[in-house]
């Protein structure tokens, strides 16, 4: 049994667009200081499900929580369904019942319509009041899990300083100067110190991408979601951004890695989770999901990136 608090927690979790099926059904558990490495073929949903759990993306269905608390509950209202089918029926009973004098039976359906309505609109109510706290607390969400692109998404017209101070003065309201003096202990940790005051466009992929994690963690996040991280830079490059995250990890950060860099999944990630066709197919320590693993599609999978 793992003792460790439950951070992230994602039950049945579904996302559509239009009728394409992205996200089929996904439950996990993902606890304090876990570091998960999700892998899989693309198009398999692995990027939309990073982009729910920090609400980029809207979830069609399923439940989001941070910390114990919702950040996402979609209920499955089926009871609206439900209704209008009472509704008909009732209808058409009650005039059978008028027609051949039956009114216990039309007493009786009224009785069962009140009680489903009642229940309907409960669950209608209790859904209105999560969305209502939801809306509200999504950009405290958001703030409690930083998450790392691809394509490094850093601001073009704002300096290395002014990207990574940006958030937290004005959503964590910290003064220019205490966010500007924790911006620099972090470039500081990267070694770029020297870069505060020049524009992305002088770095280097694996520079702007070095600075792309420290901007997140300027935000004190709970949890750091990378979705490929390493995936748009030159070979040279990426054991500079791998080893930052290595650090990252063995200080203790949370971490869900979207990644293809097996070396990362094996040495470092607490648990490997394989994604195919929008869901999990398997998850396990390390050791034991690449040495045996159970799933066909998963075996294959292995066999082509090894």
């Amino acid at each position: 049994m793992n003792d460790k608090t439950i951070l992230l927690e994602t039950k049945e979790l579904k996302k559509s667009f239009g009728k394409l099926n992205v996200l089929k059904g996904i439950d996990t558990k993902i606890y304090a200081g876990d570091v998960i490495a999700i892998i899989g073929p693309s198009g398999c949903g692995k990027s939309t499900f990073l982009r729910c759990l920090n609400l980029l993306e809207t979830p069609t269905a399923g439940e989001i929580k941070l910390e114990g608390e919702y950040v996402f509950k979609n209920e499955q209202v089926y009871l609206a369904e439900k209704l209008k089918e009472l509704k008909a029926k009732k209808k058409q009973v009650k005039q059978a019942g008028n027609s051949f004098g039956d009114e216990s039976l039309c007493q009786t359906l009224e009785e069962y319509s009140a009680q489903k309505l009642k229940e309907y609109r409960a669950l209608k109510a209790e859904e209105k009041a999560i969305n209502k706290k939801i809306e509200k607390s999504i950009d405290l969400h958001r703030q409690k899990i930083g998450m790392v692109f691809q394509q490094f998404n850093l601001f073009p017209h704002l300096t290395v300083m002014q990207n990574i101070t940006l958030a937290p003065v004005k959503l964590k309201k910290l003064s220019e100067k205490d966010a500007r003096e924790k911006a620099l202990a972090l470039l500081r940790k990267i070694g770029l110190e020297d870069k505060a005051d020049v524009y992305p466009s002088t770095l280097s992929g694996g520079q702007k991408q070095r600075i792309a994690i420290i901007r997140a963690l300027a935000m004190e996040p709970d949890v750091m979601l990378f979705d490929e991280p390493t995936s748009a830079l030159d070979p040279e490059m990426v054991g500079e951004v791998l080893k930052v995250m290595v650090d990252l990890a063995k200080e203790g950060m949370t971490m869900v890695v979207v990644t293809h860099e097996m070396g990362f999944a094996k040495e470092v990630a607490s648990k490997v989770l394989f994604m195919d066709d929008g869901v999990i197919k398997e998850e396990n320590e390390p050791k034991e999901f690449f040495a045996n693993p159970k799933d066909a599609r998963l075996k294959d999978f292995l066999s082509k990136v090894l």
